[in-house]
C-alpha cells in the first residue's frame, strides 16, 4: 500500500465492493485497476487522451475516449453507483455542470479538488506577487492545465447552490496520511492542500450517512 498514491488510497476505502464505478479522467488506468484487484468493482474509464485510452486497454480494462466537459450528458441516469473525478474539476470548462452531472450519473460522487485557499498560496501571492508554483500546483501560470482554481469554501458553496450533500471529507498533502476534516471550519481553508470529497444528492428528511471509519 506504500507505493499507491494517497488520494487512490482513501479512494479505495470508500468504494463498496462490487459497486459499479465510472472515472472520469482515468489517465492511463490507474485507479481502475486498483479498484478492481482489491474491490472487484464493475468499473469503466472515460478519458480523453488516446494514449491514455490505450494504456487502459492494455490493462484489459473497458474504457471509451471522450471529454468530461461534454461527454458526461449522454450517460444514463444512475447508471453507476460511483463518479470519481480525482484533481480533474479544475481542468472542466464548465465544473459546476460536470460536478451536477456526477450526481445524475451516479448515487455518489468522490471528487478531489486542489486548494487555492492552502497558506502556501496566499504566502505566494503576498510574498511574492505571482502565481504560486507547489508540488500540488507546479506549473507555471502560462502552462497549467488548471483553468477554474478554487478554494474549500468555494466548493462547499458551490455543493450547497447544487443541492448537494457532503458524506465526507478528507484533507490530503503530500507525504502526509489523510486526515477527516470539516471543510466548513475556517481553519482547513487554510490547512488542506488537496481536499477529497463524497458527495451525494440530498434527499428530503434522510440522514447524512456515518461518517466514522471512512478515512481511518
Amino acid at each position: 500500500m506504500t507505493s499507491i498514491r494517497e488520494d487512490f488510497a482513501e479512494i479505495l476505502k470508500l468504494v463498496r465492493p462490487g459497486a459499479r464505478v465510472l472515472d472520469i479522467g482515468c489517465e492511463d488506468g490507474a485507479l481502475l485497476e486498483l479498484l478492481t484487484r482489491e474491490k472487484q468493482i464493475d468499473g469503466q474509464g472515460l478519458e480523453i487522451s488516446p494514449d491514455g485510452v490505450a494504456a487502459c486497454l492494455a490493462r484489459g480494462l473497458a474504457v471509451v475516449q471522450g471529454d468530461g466537459d461534454r461527454d458526461l450528458d449522454h450517460f444514463p441516469s444512475q447508471a453507476f453507483d460511483y463518479a470519481i473525478l480525482s484533481k480533474t474539476l479544475q481542468q472542466m470548462r464548465e465544473p459546476r455542470h460536470v460536478l451536477s452531472e456526477l450526481l445524475r450519473i451516479a448515487g455518489q460522487a468522490v471528487v478531489s479538488v486542489p486548494n487555492f485557499g492552502h497558506w502556501k498560496v496566499r504566502w505566494a501571492l503576498l510574498s511574492r506577487g505571482r502565481m504560486p508554483e507547489t508540488g500540488v500546483l507546479p506549473e507555471p501560470w502560462y502552462s497549467t492545465p488548471n483553468i477554474h482554481l478554487c478554494t474549500l469554501r468555494d466548493f462547499v458553496s458551490l455543493c450547497d447552490a447544487l443541492d448537494l450533500r457532503i458524506d465526507a471529507c478528507a484533507a490530503l498533502s503530500e507525504g502526509k496520511p489523510a486526515r477527516p476534516i470539516d471543510p466548513r471550519r475556517p481553519i482547513e481553508n487554510w490547512r488542506a492542500e488537496t481536499a477529497l470529497f463524497l458527495l451525494s444528492r440530498k434527499v428530503e428528511g434522510k440522514p447524512a450517512p456515518g461518517q466514522a471509519g471512512l478515512f481511518e
